[in-house]
């Protein structure tokens, strides 16, 4: 069997691992070391290997900007300012159909700013909201489904965890990446908002109406939200604005939301110890994951299966336009099965090689980030869609009278509007790209 075949058997194999519930890291670290074994005939360049890709692994200074942006959700999430998001939302929104909903994907989106964490926007809000969704007479169908949407915007509006791991895996600037991903996310705000629209409209929903506030009332509001909105220019506009680079502008994001925490309340000294600890376990996952890709994308090097495939789809003189398709297509069945971090690390060394081969009329770098932020917003659409919908299992442990089946039918409107998303950012690479090309 040559190294090349070895490689292409190695994927399925794993997929495998991962299905029988095996942990990721686990499954790409043990075919890995197997691979590296079978190409090179011995442990002592395995063992050789171990050393070389654990150093080069964790001695990435860019990786530690992720426990920076946990922490800074940990905080967040202690400090009540999911809360205060909701109700200035909510406070805009209320009267008109279907508004406390749109107010819950706004808050949502308000939340993911400072968290970066889908995981941990769907279960912060949902708390928040889901009592509030209910007594107002909404469907429990409808109020899962509107939560478990609204939870994607975490990984989507910047800062996203998972968008970081895009840029270190392709070599893009953390920066530039995320200013391609806020038109998007604002697109993904617009867009389950009228969704939620069409939906009251079309079931009927039996909600209860509120009056229009009044311009004391929204004006308070605002000032209630002025913490969040501070820490969102001060992080993102200091990183744009090169006071600081992306780890400095992460560790000043967490510091400043760290205080507004303890300011108001939600932050004690045990809050402080559990956010810490939750950030340290979180940490330590996601680059057990990472280590466990590095030794799996090592053997896949040596295999040369990267180059190779990229070399035949090239091969094929298919259009750019369809390999793209099958590309996110890809994404879009791996997300019924596996979770968004892992699925980013698992594809994206096999992946982005092809996809530099193709020609789509712009320069490298343009082409890695529209790329990078279609990838994100297809495994967005993973974390809502059966079997393996993370979002959906989080709320329906929060909102225990609803089925998960309900929740499963009511979140379909949902994912229509992200593949209607996906196929105009497809088509109009300008709306990733413009906030890019102005501000740099």
């Amino acid at each position: 069997m040559t190294s090349l075949e070895l490689g292409l058997y190695s994927l399925p194999v794993m997929l495998g691992l991962i299905l029988l519930r095996i942990p990721v890291m686990l499954s790409m670290f043990v075919v890995g070391c197997m691979g590296l074994y079978w190409v090179q005939g011995s442990l002592v360049p395995l063992f050789a290997q171990m050393k070389t890709v654990s150093y080069s692994t964790f001695s990435n200074y860019s990786l530690s900007v992720i426990p920076m942006f946990l922490l800074m959700g940990q905080f967040a999430s202690r400090g009540g300012l999911s809360k205060a998001l909701f109700n200035a939302a909510n406070t805009f929104l209320r009267h008109r159909r279907g508004g406390l909903a749109m107010a819950s994907i706004v808050a949502c989106g308000g939340f993911g700013a400072i968290c970066g964490s889908s995981l941990a926007t769907v279960a912060t809000m949902g708390q928040v909201t889901l009592p509030q969704l209910k007594k107002h007479g909404y469907s429990g169908r409808l109020s899962t489904a509107v939560l478990a949407a609204g939870g994607t915007l975490g990984i989507l509006i910047p800062p996203s965890v998972v968008l970081i791991i895009y840029a270190i895996l392709t070599e893009q600037n953390i920066a530039k990446l995320f200013v391609a991903a806020l038109i998007p996310g604002f697109l993904a705000v617009f867009g389950y908002m009228v969704t939620v629209s069409v939906i009251v409209r079309v079931t009927n929903e039996q909600e209860k109406m509120n009056q229009r506030a009044s311009w004391r009332e929204r004006t308070q509001a605002i000032q209630d939200i002025w913490p969040v909105v501070t820490i969102f220019i001060l992080v993102l506009g200091g990183i744009y604005q090169g006071w600081f680079t992306p780890t400095e502008g992460a560790a000043v994001g967490a510091g400043a939301t760290g205080l507004v925490a303890y300011a108001s309340g939600g932050l004690d000294r045990t809050g402080f110890e559990d956010a810490i600890l939750e950030t340290i376990a979180t940490t330590v996952m996601i680059f057990m994951i990472l280590f466990g890709a590095a030794v799996y994308n090592s053997f896949l090097a040596l295999s040369r299966l990267p180059f190779e495939a990229a070399v035949f789809v090239n091969g094929l003189e298919l259009s750019p336009w369809l390999v793209l398709t099958l590309i996110l297509t890809c994404y879009l069945i791996l997300g019924c099965f596996m979770d968004s971090l892992s699925m980013i690390i698992l594809t994206i060394p096999v992946f982005f090689p092809v996809f530099q081969t193709l020609d789509f009329g712009m320069n490298s770098e343009h082409a890695a980030l529209w790329f990078g932020i279609l990838v994100l917003i297809v495994v967005e659409v993973g974390l809502i869609t059966p079997p393996v919908g993370l979002n959906l299992f989080i709320i329906n442990r929060l909102a225990k009278d609803v089925s998960l089946s309900e929740s499963y039918k009511g979140v379909v409107p949902f994912v229509m509007s992200d593949l209607v998303r996906i196929v105009i950012l497809v088509a109009f690479p300008a709306l990733t790209l413009f906030l890019v090309d102005w501000l740099y």
